[in-house]
Formats: structure tokens, sequence, C-alpha cells
């Protein structure tokens, strides 16, 4: 990526607690050919942030700290999965975007959105902006709708299939409930009471507390488990999947991902752990279910760039509901 003029972004230059991100100057970036450059107004700081930063990875994944996140500093300085803001200038190949466009857009493990500019390949799951949203609201669409995406795409359940969200009240989660909702399922949501008639308000029928009761021991059966918080492997949800159902690992351990296909062949269930491909036309279904009124932004707490630090530590606390946006304006 060629750079130009200076930008503000919150940048870590080592691994550690939140207050290792800090705002900075740093080059900004100019779209290649193929890149759309966009003036971001806001991004989220998610679980994913989290992790990156401070290497607190699933077991079993020690390995992959050196391949993927760095290892004495961070290969991606500058976190942030996702974005939301107007596109600033297009790359000589870009056809279906222009500058002055509002758009959000999913960064991926590329990651760079906590910052004033961000480039996107217009391959990536990129899409106009629901008219009817703030970018603060519009940004929510993209980290938890587009994983959810990823792996309820790898599925096709009847109108009225049994769907567990374990970890109903996150990003992901609340992605989940509705998403699955939207489809026709009916939706078991599992978090804590606290979060009860939040993810009820989502479209959940039927929640379960988890400080209280454990679902695996209710008898109930699901056709799909959507898995969110990294507690509920295969070997304790199995009873719990119904014959040809599935059970779909959005966090997972390292040992997990190697039992994934020999549980899978030997119970005749989906047992996946990798997302599907999403594109730019699925970001572009979350819009119109937005514009629609049919898929709700959920916003937790907003915090302005300049707060990076304490918008970390709270999504530390592993208590937030739905997304914590990032204003970057």
């Amino acid at each position: 990526m060629k750079t130009g003029t200076v930008m503000r972004a919150a940048v870590a230059r080592r691994f550690g607690g939140p207050e290792v991100v800090q705002v900075e100057e740093v080059p900004r970036p100019v779209p290649n050919a193929d890149e759309v450059l966009i003036r971001v107004e806001a991004s989220t700081v998610s679980v994913a942030d989290h992790r990156t930063r401070s290497r607190d990875l699933p077991d079993g994944m020690w390995f992959y700290i050196p391949l993927a996140l760095g290892v004495l500093r961070p290969r991606k300085r500058v976190l942030g999965m996702d974005v939301a803001g107007v596109v600033e200038a297009v790359g000589d190949e870009v056809t279906g975007f222009a500058p002055g466009d509002e758009v959000i857009a999913m960064l991926g493990a590329a990651f760079g959105g906590h910052a004033e500019y961000a480039c996107v390949p217009q391959s990536n799951a990129i899409a106009r902006k629901p008219r009817n949203l703030t970018m603060e609201e519009a940004v929510t669409l993209v980290f938890g709708g587009y994983t959810t995406l990823a792996y309820l795409n790898h599925v096709d359940f009847a109108p009225g299939a049994e769907v567990l969200v374990n970890g109903a009240s996150g990003a992901v989660g609340t992605a989940a409930v509705q998403l699955a909702k939207l489809r026709g399922a009916r939706v078991t949501a599992v978090c804590s009471g606290g979060n009860a008639e939040f993810v009820r308000s989502l479209g959940a029928d039927q929640v379960i507390d988890y400080t209280v009761e454990d679902f695996t021991r209710s008898g109930e059966t699901y056709d799909v488990i959507v898995e969110c918080v990294g507690n509920a492997p295969f070997s304790r949800v199995e009873g719990s999947i119904k014959p040809g159902g599935a059970l779909l690992l959005v966090i997972t351990s390292f040992a997990g991902m190697l039992r994934a296909s020999r549980d899978r062949k030997r119970s005749g269930k989906l047992v996946t752990f990798a997302g599907a491909p999403v594109t730019g036309d699925d970001l572009a279904s979350l819009v119109r279910l937005a514009e629609s009124g049919e898929y709700r932004p959920v916003i937790d707490r907003t915090f302005d760039l300049d707060e990076i630090v304490e918008a970390h530590r709270y999504v530390d606390t592993g208590r937030k509901k739905g997304n914590v946006v990032l204003r970057i304006a």
C-alpha cells in the first residue's frame, strides 16, 4: 500500500493491556487500483481487537501468535475490523463506488479501522450505508452481522427450526438471534439473567440463564447451535443437537478445530469452525433489513477515538451488550 499525508490512528506498538493503545499520527493510505479509500467516521472495538492486542487466544492457539499476531510486537498495529464512513477516493479499477458514497465495510484480518482513513479492496464485503441509520448505528451491522452470516450460510434450516445461540448478548450473539429469527427459526438465547429482556427484545423466543441452568442438561434438542462463547464444544453439546443438525463454532479451542472433521464424520452432524465466504451482496442484504426496520443496530457504549484506552478497558470486562462503537470523526 502506498502512503500519502498523515492521519490520526489508535496504534498498539506492543502487546499488553488497554494502555498500550495510543493515538498517534501515522501515514495516511493511498488506494491501490482495486481499492476504495474511506474517510472513517465510526468503527467498533470487538473481541477480535481484544484478542489481537492482548494475545488472549483460545486454548491451544499459542502457535498462532508469531504466525499472525507478531513475535515481539503486533503485526497489525492499527486495530479495527470494520468501518462506516464516506468514500474519499477510489483506484482506477474500482467501478461500484465513487467519492462521496456513504459506505460500511469489513476489513477483516487486515484491520486498520481505528483510524481516520482506511483502504479496502472493492472485492471485500463493502456496501452502501443504510439511509436511515447514523454512521455509529450503521457500523454495528458489520462485525456481528458479517460473522453471523459466515456461519449461518453453512446451514439451510426450514421455518420453525430450533436454533440455540450460546452467548446471545454480544456483538455476534445479538446478530445471530436476529438473523436466525428472520430466517424463520425459533430461537433460544443463552445469556445471563440480567440480559434476558434485552435478548427477548431482539426476537428470542426463550432465554436460558446460564448462571442458573445448563442448557445441555435440559433434554431439549436443537437443529442448530451457534457457539459464541467457547465453552460448548461438541463433546458437551452433542446430545443437544438433533440428528443431521449443526454446531457452528464461532469460538473454539485448537483441540475443537482438530476434532471437528472427526466429530462430523462420526456423528453425521455438521461441526464447523470455519466461516463461509461473505460478499458485498451479503452485506447489502443486511443493509436492506436495517432500512426496513427488521434488523436492529445494537450499541452498548460509544467512545471517541481519544478514549480508545477506555473503550478497550470496557471490552476487556467481557460484559458488553452488542457493540462498543468508536467514533472517529
